[in-house]
């Protein structure tokens, strides 16, 4: 069944095409529940549609800030999206590719965000408030893990060795040898610095990164000299992990706080892992279905019998009536993969295919042409109508 592996293939592909919801709204992933509704705010000011009349690309730009607030502002939404990203957001917005909210359901959320109305939106928004010390972020990790179609079905925990940084145990990630730091002398703790210049249009300021401290707001004088003074040196961590049932090749699942670890005691990256799904010898995944291909002899596919077939975890039976027809799709109900978002279970699906013999006896053609005479063994109008239908499908 070629043609619902390529369908799988192109949903896939659109998933992969949609931009991180967090990106959209430019928030951090560890962005509070108002910090995201703040954004969304900002967004939706800017691109919508009565500020940009007849403006496509602000359009989209306004129902994308949308579909990403309506994830992120719900909480098992945003943590099934973090842990499976777009692959998680099945049945939901977002999911699979099509938008689905219309400008009726987006504007029935201003409510919440702007308070009733639109226009009360604009009141005191966008205030230029100081920025905070910088708090430093390790960067993010990726690994790969191979699953059999047996560990889809049940879902697995995972341990495994990664090299990364980790915080220095000498100075305890803080980068000083005596564990002191001072107020940065040039930011005066603040992290940030003001430059104040003359322009045609005013006196003009710009706030930007303390380039003493790095917008930690405070530096290290006595400097740890297993670390250089970074806080990390290069090491190992065990990380131990669960790989839900469902999942599938291409997947990425998130362990937070699991990358690097972050200079002078910061948030630690994430590590994000992408799943690589292992060919099964019988069996061919479509979605969460599975397929079997069964080839029959000849006297089964006419007299009919019971067949043993594959599963993931061991054989089923299955039956063959009189006179089954080759291409003719057995199903198997709830043998398949279960679905990661646990709405249910896929099937076994058993495709039928008549093996012809391409050698025979002399015995074996006498008998063959004594059939032959046979109106039984003509194709019935019924059964020739089926197969010129079969084959025209194929090619719609």
């Amino acid at each position: 069944m070629p043609w619902a592996r390529n369908n799988n293939l192109k949903k896939r592909k659109v998933m992969a095409e949609k931009r991180d919801y967090y990106e959209v709204l430019g928030v951090d992933k560890k962005a509070t529940a108002e910090e995201i509704k703040k954004a969304y705010r900002k967004k939706a000011i800017q691109y919508h549609p009565d500020k940009n009349p007849g403006d496509k690309h602000a359009e989209e730009m306004f129902k994308e800030a949308a579909e990403a607030y309506e994830v992120l502002s719900n909480p098992d939404k945003r943590a099934r999206y973090d842990q499976f990203g777009m692959a998680g957001m099945n049945g939901g917005a977002g999911g699979g590719g099509g938008f689905s909210m219309n400008m009726d359901d987006i504007f029935s959320m201003f409510g919440d965000v702007f308070g009733g109305h639109f226009g009360a939106g604009f009141g005191g928004f966008g205030g230029g408030g100081s920025r905070g010390r910088r708090v430093n972020k390790g960067s993010d990790l990726r690994v790969k893990v191979k699953m059999t179609l047996k560990d889809i079905s049940t879902g697995v925990d995972k341990k495994i060795k990664i090299h990364k940084l980790v915080p220095c145990t000498h100075c305890h990630g803080t980068g000083s040898a005596d564990g002191k730091t001072e107020t940065c002398s040039t930011c005066h703790g603040s992290g940030t610095v003001v430059t104040t210049r003359q322009t045609i249009l005013g006196t003009m300021q710009t706030q930007t990164v303390c380039p003493t401290c790095g917008g930690e707001g405070h530096v290290v004088k006595n400097r740890c000299p297993h670390c250089n003074g970074d806080g990390i040196v290069r090491g190992e961590e065990e990380v131990s992990f669960h790989i839900p049932a469902g999942v599938a090749g291409g997947m990425q699942l998130t362990v937070s706080g699991k990358g690097n670890a972050a200079r002078h005691g910061g948030v630690n990256g994430d590590l994000y892992v992408l799943i690589e799904e292992e060919e099964h010898p019988d069996l061919i995944r479509d979605d969460n279905d599975l397929v079997y291909n069964l080839l029959l002899d000849l006297p089964t596919a006419i007299l009919g019998d019971s067949i043993e077939v594959p599963t993931v975890d061991g054989k089923v039976r299955v039956k063959i009536a009189p006179g089954t027809q080759p291409n003719k799709v057995l199903r198997v109900r709830g043998k398949g993969l279960p679905s990661v978002n646990g709405y249910g279970t896929g099937d076994l699906l058993v495709n039928i295919g008549v093996y012809v013999p391409e050698k025979l006896s002399s015995d074996e053609k006498k008998i063959i042409e004594k059939l032959k005479g046979s109106s039984n063994m003509r194709p019935s109008q019924g059964a020739v109508s089926s197969f010129f239908e079969r084959v025209k499908s194929m090619f719609r």
